[in-house]
């Protein structure tokens, strides 16, 4: 994942000038004995840069560097590389901590296609944020006494959950501080796109098409309307639906401020290792991308 962190540490001690040992994780060992006349007055500097992480870890590089008052020359003195515990929950609140200046309560709306973890990841944001969060489909099914999405496409069609989509949207518009979970066809309708940019970011999160098709036929397709015009296998007729989907809304997608690509952006081969607090660090790190560039902050109104 490239997040930006890195770390400085600067480490006033007295060593032994003539002798310090290291150790095979890559820090200084200075020595406890050393005579007065032998001793100097070092600073000792290390820079820690974040080159990959997996879900436990992170592997950093470091490069120590020294002066002393003694006018001796700034030299490097160590360098290596170290396997270190990676703190998801901490990454992801600093992280939060530095959108927060340029988001100023501006709403955040996810699209994607469906299964590529739009509700998962907005609870993440919503919760760091301190915002609410609202899943647009729920919000259809309250608004038709219950009737799952499902039940509405088999008795109503398509186009009528897509006017309900519309009038939720529509609503949602006018708050902010909110993280919105929007339906994968959302970004079909251009007033939907009116709305959703009104006062708000749009973030797209692009999964690879083939683990979309592995996680929802884990799940089963029953739920999934749109997957009904399809035979085979759950994970043949999800790839099928999903492809043609993506080929239909792609340009549409590419429409968001702000874009989460989990094969291209993160570089994983297999994203099913990525967490879904991962996912949403990314997402912020591309919000404050975009919302720093001049466009970016005109359109949310900054």
């Amino acid at each position: 994942m490239e997040a930006g962190v890195a770390c400085k540490l600067n480490y006033p001690t007295w060593i032994e000038s003539e002798r310090f040992g290291r150790n095979s994780t890559g820090s200084l060992r200075f020595s406890r004995i050393a005579k007065q006349e032998h001793k100097a007055r070092l600073v000792v500097s290390a820079h820690f840069p974040v080159l990959t992480s997996s879900n436990r870890f992170r592997s950093v590089s470091f490069e120590v560097s020294c002066s002393s008052s003694k006018n001796f020359s700034a030299s490097t003195i160590e360098t290596g590389s170290v396997h270190a515990p990676y703190d998801e929950a901490l990454v992801l609140k600093n992280k939060s901590l530095e959108v927060e200046p340029y988001l100023n309560g501006h709403s955040i709306y996810l699209v994607g296609l469906m299964g590529s973890g739009k509700t998962t990841v907005g609870k993440i944001l919503s919760n760091v944020l301190s915002y609410s969060f609202c899943d647009s489909d729920v919000l259809i099914e309250q608004e038709v006494n219950g009737m799952s999405v499902a039940e509405v496409f088999k008795l109503h069609g398509e186009r009528f959950f897509r006017k309900k989509e519309t009038e939720v949207l529509q609503r949602l518009s006018s708050k902010k501080q909110l993280v919105v979970s929007t339906g994968g066809g959302a970004v079909v309708w251009d007033v939907n796109w009116d709305y959703m940019q009104k006062k708000g970011v749009v973030v797209w999160l692009d999964v690879p098409l083939e683990a979309l098709a592995q996680r929802i036929a884990a799940v089963g397709t029953h739920s999934r309307p749109l997957l009904h015009y399809e035979h085979g296998d759950p994970y043949t007729k999800a790839l099928k639906r999903l492809s043609y989907l993506l080929e239909l809304r792609g340009k549409n997608y590419a429409k968001a401020n702000a874009r989460v690509s989990l094969k291209g952006k993160l570089g994983y081969r297999d994203v099913s290792g990525l967490t879904p607090t991962e996912i949403a660090i990314e997402a912020l790190q591309q919000i404050e991308g975009y919302l720093k560039e001049e466009g970016g902050m005109v359109i949310a109104g900054l």
